[in-house]
């Protein structure tokens, strides 16, 4: 378990990086239970230096139950500290793109105008990443048969909860 989703999680940093998304944080919370308490040595070998693993203190307020959430779950948050997403089960699977696409929205979307936070060339970056997800769309849309063709506008809608 601890390898396939390090794994996992370090492929999607070092794929977001290599797409131009930098100084993305990414922490780990180990679970407050004595079974994760053990076991948080091999949770911390498991994963690279860019990934923080954060172990609980036994006796302190439970991070999970404090951001009511549940110890599979990821908060994304953006770069001045809101948070802009909390996916659950089975949405927090990183084999589905629910994990990469809310990080990519979080990073390129500007909801309170200039930031000192932000990367210089952000807006180039996120400018491909659109284009990338748009030509990805028009390659899995189905072609147009027969004589009348018919084309359809695709809008991409962004949903805050």
């Amino acid at each position: 378990c601890f390898f396939t989703f390090s794994t996992r999680l370090e492929d999607l940093r070092v794929k977001l990086e290599n797409e131009g998304l930098v100084n993305i944080s990414y922490v780990v919370v180990n679970h407050q239970g004595t079974n994760s308490q053990r076991k948080f040595h091999l949770l911390r070998e498991s994963v690279s230096d860019y990934i923080t693993v954060y172990q609980q203190d036994e006796h302190q307020a439970d991070v999970w139950t404090t951001l009511n959430g549940n110890k599979d779950d990821f908060l994304i948050y953006d770069r001045c500290g809101r948070l802009v997403y909390h996916l659950g089960l089975p949405y927090s699977f990183l084999s589905f793109q629910y994990v990469e696409e809310s990080i990519k929205i979080a990073y390129c979307e500007n909801k309170c105008g200039n930031c000192s936070y932000t990367e210089p060339d952000i807006d180039s970056t996120c400018e491909n990443i659109t284009k990338k997800a748009v030509e990805k769309v028009a390659e899995i849309e189905p072609k147009p048969t027969g004589q009348h063709s018919h084309h359809r506008n695709l809008h991409r809608h962004r949903h805050h909860h």
